[in-house]
């Protein structure tokens, strides 16, 4: 199978199934650091890798460069809407992981991006799901049912001093709520999906505002989960401020 249709592949099923996704920021003294955004299907390989065996799919170990790929296809991309061209270009600082292994029921992917400063950084789920406009049809992938590849909301990240927050923003209502309303064929799936926050900090976390949160032992990293659809449907739900120790 090639890369593409492997990448088309993950993101329909991580868009259209039960999914748990983790974002995960390694965040350093001086405000560079990694994001990344995490999904384990293996739960779904468990019911699809016989299937997957029967039609002889190999095993698959790959890193797919988004900088390169969008190269590669730029022919193509130049011929779509300019507003879908900006979608793509903003996969370009992405990598994506991607590890399918039909015989050992694992499915796992990890996009992520290097920052010099936290506050540049993209939104990595809505690149994410900007992703599946690479689909193998020539840029025109089947939209996902929980809002297609339309940015309705963002993620603006911030470190100073000793305080690092994250906060979402709408910014188009009608196309929010055309999102809500597309949940609801999907909320049977979606219902027992998460997505946790993993974040880790230069120091030991002095206070967070968001009840439920839990800590490593050490105090420098933050783990809170919440439910993926009331995520979808209240976007500032992950909305955090978190004050580090001197």
């Amino acid at each position: 199978m090639k890369k593409i249709q492997v990448l088309a592949l993950f993101l329909t099923i991580a868009l259209t199934a039960s999914c748990n996704f983790t974002e995960e920021i390694f965040l350093q003294e001086d405000g560079s650091g990694k994001l990344s955004i995490n999904f384990d299907g293996s739960e779904l390989m468990e019911m699809a890798g016989e299937e997957m065996m029967k039609s002889n799919e190999k095993a698959i170990d790959s890193l797919i460069s988004f900088k390169d790929m969008l190269e590669e296809k730029k022919d193509s991309i130049a011929a779509l809407p300019p507003e879908e061209q900006a979608k793509l270009k903003r996969l370009e600082p992405f990598n994506m992981h991607m590890v399918m292994n039909p015989e050992e029921k694992v499915m796992k992917f990890d996009l992520f991006s290097e920052f010099k400063n936290v506050s540049e950084v993209n939104d990595a789920f809505n690149a994410f799901q900007g992703a599946s406009a690479l689909g193998p049809n020539n840029g025109q992938a089947k939209s996902p049912p929980m809002g297609g590849q339309d940015a309705t909301t963002e993620v603006q990240y911030a470190f100073s001093k000793n305080t690092f927050s994250r906060k979402a923003k709408i910014i188009d209502e009608e196309l929010f709520q055309q999102s809500i309303d597309s949940l609801q064929g999907a909320e049977m799936f979606l219902s027992g999906s998460t997505y946790t926050l993993k974040y880790h900090f230069p120091r030991k976390v002095k206070s967070a505002n968001v009840e439920g949160a839990t800590f490593s032992a050490d105090g420098k990293t933050l783990f809170y989960e919440i439910g993926f659809l009331d995520l979808m449907k209240n976007p500032a739900a992950l909305d955090l401020q978190v004050e580090l120790e001197d």
